[in-house]
């Protein structure tokens, strides 16, 4: 009974994000190899910034088998992204993220079309 109520309420919650999530970012990074941990510990403490913006739904970073990096950024839609994009904060973060990398990210953006 527990793990029926328990997969319900996870499709509920699914179906609201869905509703929410309709705007994503993926940016391919390559993080500099001695700075790899550093990142990773400013990534989470910068989401405590981003997360704040008016439309932010996720911001995760993935990492392949292999250390391959990838950042996923999701927002209600692109006009609440941009306003973001814009900011002195998330400015000052993109400059601090560019100094533990190869080089500059290179963002693709995704409208969420089916789920």
């Amino acid at each position: 009974m527990f793990n029926h109520e328990f997969d319900n309420l996870r499709k509920e919650i699914m179906c609201l994000l869905a509703s929410v999530i309709m705007f994503v970012v993926i940016s391919d990074i390559k993080i500099k190899s001695d700075s790899v941990d550093d990142f990773k510990k400013w990534f989470s403490e910068s989401n405590k910034i981003v997360s704040k913006f008016d439309g932010f739904v996720n911001r995760r970073l993935l990492e392949t088998s292999d250390g391959k990096h990838r950042v996923l950024v999701e927002f209600e839609n692109l006009d609440k992204f941009s306003q973001m994009h814009k900011s002195p904060e998330h400015e000052k973060l993109h400059s601090t993220a560019a100094t533990f990398m190869e080089k500059l990210p290179e963002p693709r953006f995704f409208t969420v079309v089916s789920q």
